[in-house]
């Protein structure tokens, strides 16, 4: 019943995502046509980097945590009870950001020069200004995590999925207008979108019955008791920053517009993260920390290996099929504008070597949040821990021969032997969870997807080379999903009739 119910919700938040998704690629498309890869992209980006680190910081461990400790309190105590945690926890979460902002702001080119360690001149004032504008967000979306968890707590999906809608398109906006106007717009669009997220959730939240109130209370055990949980967490975010800082930096050094161009490529491989794994996730984390508070420890197995079966199925044909199509996709969506033959370059080789580390990306997304719903949040930060050491060396290492290429092959490396850590972990942890039917899919999947991958190749590169841009690479799509189902079906993977009866029942077949 629970896995029925989790794909069905999970089908509609994918949809949502989708579009929510193409959203995202028009700001990234509307971003690149005005400003490239230039130094003023690479400050706003830094900028947004920075923001979004110190919220991690901040609200990512505490949103994680919260979930489960949440379905705790209710099970033991009562919904009033997990409710007044959340005001208290509300309040905490309000005054720790604003501790951070006054913090960030008094030391942002500080903070600028850790994580762009190549700006200068002008490039480094602007980001530095950028920086200090974009802090003040970190207010809204740490309340935006927390509303958003709640409202999924209560069985509310739809909305918290729809959130980067109007935060896109406040973006995009901001684009636009500071591209006739002034670059300072840019900084200011990105609060004016994240107010704009927090403020598209209150009525569904006000739907819930959820009231606010004023409490602050620093001593109450269960906060003592999250703290607890959340440290390690905090760590292994830090740890998992660490890496990001470290990539940003030395991209910075290697060459102009490589910040820009590596984001760029991480935003697209992070297209098939937010709408298939995201969307599994996003549903799975209440409901098997539902299991977990009550000893379900049955129907706990197997969700989570239908869970990593069905990211299978979708994550690695579209991981080879990225990195296949890696230069005419990007030429399709960003080669406009100020966007060159050199940012095509750049962008296109870092996505291939990013679409390498896929399955493994999808993987540690899974793992991560099934421990944190054991409450166990140290595996997971020591994994982190191996897996930033790794990634840094690689970086040092592959980014003096392959140039920005190398840190996106870094970081795929390190996702793949962190995934497999955390696999051998659980399986230690909990027992057998059907990693056998893992594997015998994984091996199937693998196979539609290469001769998928060599169809793909073929009649990009020979039978419809002369096409028109858009139409040949929805042709090649289009023709490509046809031969991996068809294969998929051949090959008799459980996870494809699943898929069918799903389908049928919802066209009434």
């Amino acid at each position: 019943m629970f896995i029925d119910t989790m794909k069905k919700i999970a089908v509609l938040l994918m949809v949502i995502t989708v579009l929510s998704k193409i959203f995202g690629f028009l700001r990234d498309i509307t971003l690149s046509y005005f400003y490239g890869a230039t130094s003023t992209s690479d400050a706003y980006i830094i900028s947004i980097t920075i923001t979004t680190v110190l919220f991690s910081l901040i609200i990512t461990g505490i949103s994680t945590a919260y979930i489960p400790m949440f379905k705790r309190i209710e099970n033991d105590v009562g919904h009033q009870s997990a409710t007044e945690f959340t005001n208290n926890l509300i309040n905490i979460v309000l005054i720790i950001s604003l501790v951070v902002i006054v913090i960030g702001f008094l030391f942002s080119e500080v903070i600028v020069k850790v994580f762009a360690l190549g700006f200068d001149g002008e490039t480094l004032k602007t980001a530095v200004l950028f920086t200090r504008i974009a802090l003040v967000g970190i207010i809204f979306t740490s309340l935006t995590q927390i509303f958003m968890s709640y409202l999924q707590l209560n069985g509310k999906f739809t909305i918290p999925a729809m959130i980067g809608f109007p935060f896109n398109l406040i973006i995009i906006l901001s684009i636009f207008i500071s591209a006739q106007t002034n670059v300072i717009v840019l900084a200011f669009g990105s609060v004016l979108a994240a107010l704009t997220q927090m403020l598209f959730l209150l009525p569904s939240l006000y739907k819930t019955h959820y009231r606010y109130a004023p409490i602050v209370q620093f001593t109450d055990k269960n906060i003592k008791k999250m703290a607890m949980i959340v440290f390690p967490i905090m760590i292994g975010i830090s740890i998992d920053q660490i890496n990001l800082i470290v990539d940003k930096t030395i991209a910075s050094t290697l060459v102009e517009g490589g910040i820009s161009a590596l984001t760029y490529a991480s935003r697209l491989n992070d297209f098939v993260q937010g709408i298939f794994v995201l969307s599994f996730v996003t549903v799975m984390f209440p409901l098997i920390s539902k299991m977990v508070a009550q000893k379900n420890t049955e129907d706990f197995k197997n969700s989570i290996s239908e869970v990593i079966s069905s990211v299978i199925l979708i994550v690695v044909p579209a991981s080879i099929g990225i990195m296949i199509l890696a230069e005419p996709i990007i030429r399709l969506l960003f080669g406009y504008g100020h966007f060159d033959d050199h940012a095509i370059d750049m962008t296109f080789h870092a996505l291939f070597y990013y679409s390498i580390g896929m399955i493994g990306y999808g993987f540690r997304e899974i793992l991560n949040r099934t421990f944190y719903s054991l409450q166990d949040t140290k595996t997971p930060m020591y994994n982190a821990s191996i897996a930033v050491v790794l990634n840094i060396i690689l970086n040092f290492i592959l980014s003096s021969y392959m140039g920005i290429s190398g840190l996106a092959l870094a970081t795929s490396i390190s996702a793949l032997i962190s995934s497999t850590l955390l696999v051998i972990n659980l399986r230690k942890k909990i027992g057998a969870f059907g990693l056998k039917g893992n594997f015998i899919t994984f091996m199937k999947v693998s196979f539609a997807s290469t001769v998928m991958g060599v169809v793909v190749y073929a009649l990009n590169k020979y039978v419809f080379a002369e096409w028109n841009a858009l139409l040949r690479m929805m042709v090649v799509v289009f023709a490509g999903s046809i031969i991996y189902f068809i294969l998929i079906t051949l090959l008799k993977v459980k996870e494809t009739k699943l898929f069918l009866n799903f389908i049928r029942k919802k066209v009434h077949l």
